[in-house]
């Protein structure tokens, strides 16, 4: 069973502030279960550079498998590449497989009658900044317009754009961590139960996980329109889901819950 833990970090004053919705950790936990796999925790990070800086440094020391997005441009509120070397004690420098994709980019913008392949002009020499990642990074491809992100420490950096960044998240699941896909068969099931306070099936829950070390149990009261019920549900390995759902059904029932409304 693999122990290996997935997380998101979201870089962005504007996510912040609600100028722009969050949309990547939906779309990771969409890719990590399609793979077996789940997310494991997410950190919301604003752009201010030490904050970067002191949450990488923990970050790198985890372990973990970590997608982080946002601030990898070349503008002024743009510092995580920055922030990484930091964080990492590394100098930053421009990589050549970088410098030749972005430069690819501006000839084949250029063809279009859009700018200069000319990369000694301000403007393209400001482009290739964005391939300017922390010493012994690796490129992780874009096919949206080939200005790649980077990998360092078990990290993927990626743009905040989420038509940039879900390909590379796929990219990166499938080419580095295949791996981890699929080791451990997991299900998850839940039922609503009618008539029960959560407070009365709180003992059972507990006892569930004491029986079933591996399952998970789960109880999502709902306070909304209608009737109030409880989704109770658990999750993990399928043979002990199964046993421990049965379980908790039966125990919905005893506590004087009702399984319809």
């Amino acid at each position: 069973m693999s122990t290996t833990k997935i997380r998101l970090i979201i870089i962005g004053d504007e996510i912040l502030s609600g100028r722009r919705q969050d949309k990547h950790m939906p779309k990771l936990i969409e890719l990590l279960g399609q793979r077996g796999l789940q997310l494991g925790g997410v950190e919301l990070v604003s752009d201010d550079r030490p904050t970067i800086v002191q949450t990488l440094k923990r970050s790198f020391a985890s372990g973990d498998v970590v997608f982080c997005c946002g601030g990898i441009g070349a503008t002024p509120d743009d510092q995580t590449r920055q922030s990484a070397a930091e964080a990492l004690g590394v100098d930053l420098a421009l990589h050549p497989e970088a410098e030749r994709l972005i430069s690819e980019r501006c000839a084949e913008m250029a063809a279009k009658g859009n700018g200069s392949a000319d990369m000694s002009l301000p403007e393209n020499k400001q482009r290739l900044q964005m391939g300017v990642f922390p010493v012994g990074a690796e490129i992780v491809p874009n096919p949206y317009n080939k200005i790649p992100g980077f990998f360092i420490s078990n990290h993927t950096f990626m743009p905040g754009f989420p038509v940039m960044a879900w390909p590379m998240m796929e990219w990166t699941l499938d080419h580095r961590y295949r791996q981890l896909h699929h080791q451990t068969p997991r299900v998850e099931h839940s039922f609503l139960v009618y008539s029960l306070p959560e407070s009365r099936i709180t003992p059972a829950l507990e006892e569930l996980e004491r029986r079933w070390p591996g399952v998970k149990a789960f109880s999502l009261p709902s306070m909304g329109n209608g009737r109030s019920h409880i989704d109770l549900g658990v999750k993990g390995e399928p043979q002990a889901a199964s046993e421990a759902l049965a379980y908790l059904r039966q125990a919905a029932i005893e506590a004087g819950g009702s399984l319809t409304p």
